[in-house]
């Protein structure tokens, strides 16, 4: 599992964490009951605090993307579709955001910007 952290940035490192992971079970890169790090593992590969991959893990878990068991680890959850779906949903949603700003501030109109969106989907 590789993870990259950046100190330069905004965001805070447990969050790159958490999402770096959430994106591996997503694309499929991390399967259900793979076996994640251990937190001291993890904090020392990245060379952070173990607070700072524990309160990781427990985001993660707390969101359903991973199960831990004291003793034995962490490992991917199963599958929850509907949380996978509503993970996807918030990213579009983010993306078209961003979109209807960049047309309102042009004067693109909704009829234009949905008639976009309806030739890049392929749906005629």
């Amino acid at each position: 599992m590789e993870i990259i952290i950046s100190n330069s940035g905004d965001i805070p490192i447990y969050e790159q964490i958490v999402t770096q992971v959430k994106n591996m079970i997503l694309t499929g890169a991390l399967h259900e009951g793979d076996a994640l790090p251990s937190m001291r593992l993890l904090a020392k590969e990245l060379r952070i605090s173990v607070i700072t991959t524990k309160r990781a893990y427990e985001e993660l878990e707390r969101e359903g993307f991973i199960t831990s068991f004291t003793g034995k680890g962490s490992f991917v959850a199963s599958k929850n579709t509907e949380l996978i779906r509503e993970e996807q949903l918030k990213i579009i949603e983010g993306h078209l955001g961003k979109a209807v700003t960049a047309a309102k501030s042009c004067g693109v109109t909704l009829k234009e910007l949905s008639d976009a969106l309806t030739c890049l989907y392929g749906d005629d």
